[in-house]
């Protein structure tokens, strides 16, 4: 098990495109997801990419089941995917609170589409085809915009609607992210 740590907000690696993946079912691919998918266990997250650990590599991971960061959201599955693709369906845009690892303690109101065509492979280099929407819908495109050099605080529409968690929700058992 190794858990790596989560660059911060400010570390220049997380403002770059990454590079796209052009081998697959590597030993390197493989350690890289394995080290993804612990941080991201360790840090109870709800998806991760590859440049939150340093590595840019378009590479996202995401998946929720029980996840007491995000006690009311529906059920994700686990994925690895790998140079996605996104392609939003219809204009219809919702507003959600986010939080990011990369972004500790705090939390915003996000516009984000709504549904979503995503396209991409798993770390074998099988294809990956999917026409989700609502929670599954954000997170992928949150982990997404990491790959292209894009926080989450840097789509805040209005902010007054962004900061630190425990001012935001002071009656509420929020984990920090």
């Amino acid at each position: 098990m190794t858990i790596k740590t989560v660059l911060r907000m400010g570390d220049p690696i997380l403002l770059q495109p990454a590079t796209e993946v052009l081998q697959f079912d590597t030993p390197a691919l493989h350690a890289l997801v394995q080290d993804m998918q612990d941080t991201m266990t360790h840090m109870n997250g709800a998806g991760i990419a590859a440049p939150q650990i340093g590595v840019s590599l378009r590479v996202v991971i995401f998946g929720v089941g029980s996840n007491p960061r995000y006690p009311d959201a529906e059920q994700v599955p686990y994925t690895v995917l790998i140079n996605p693709t996104l392609h939003p369906v219809g204009d219809a845009q919702e507003d959600g609170w986010e939080g990011c690892l990369s972004v500790p303690g705090m939390r915003g109101v996000v516009p984000r589409y709504q549904r979503l065509h995503y396209t991409g492979f798993d770390q074998y280099g099988n294809p990956i085809d999917r026409l989700v929407s609502g929670f599954h819908a954000r997170v992928v495109q949150h982990e997404c915009d990491h790959l292209d050099g894009i926080l989450y605080p840097m789509r805040i529409q209005d902010l007054s609607n962004f900061g630190f968690t425990d001012v935001l929700f002071p009656n509420q058992d929020i984990q920090d992210d």
